[in-house]
């Protein structure tokens, strides 16, 4: 007697795998955003901190952020966030645009 799978047992295998994996897909995905709301949320505190010593060391508030990678606050990675959303200073605070 032969041991080993049979090719229908194989396939029942693979089908479940199958199913269990399109169900866990929207869970990614929801975790993949979050995962990037944090990071800007980090980001944007990161560049209200860089505003802070700007308007320390210039007594005055940046017109935009490109003022803080001038001056060596921020550099150029630090402009957007990794969804590509541009990063802005409104009345001495950093905000997505």
């Amino acid at each position: 007697m032969k041991q080993g799978f049979t090719m229908l047992e194989m396939i029942v295998v693979i089908s479940i795998i199958s199913v269990l994996f399109l169900l866990e897909i929207p869970n990614i995905q929801k975790t993949m955003q979050n995962i990037d709301n944090k990071g800007c949320d980090a980001l944007l505190k990161v560049v209200d901190s860089a505003i802070l010593e700007f308007k320390l060391e210039f007594n005055d508030y940046p017109d935009d952020v490109y003022d803080l990678v001038n001056a060596g606050y921020l550099s150029e990675q630090q402009v957007k966030c990794h969804n590509n959303e541009r990063i802005v200073i409104i009345n001495g605070q950093a905000t997505l645009s």
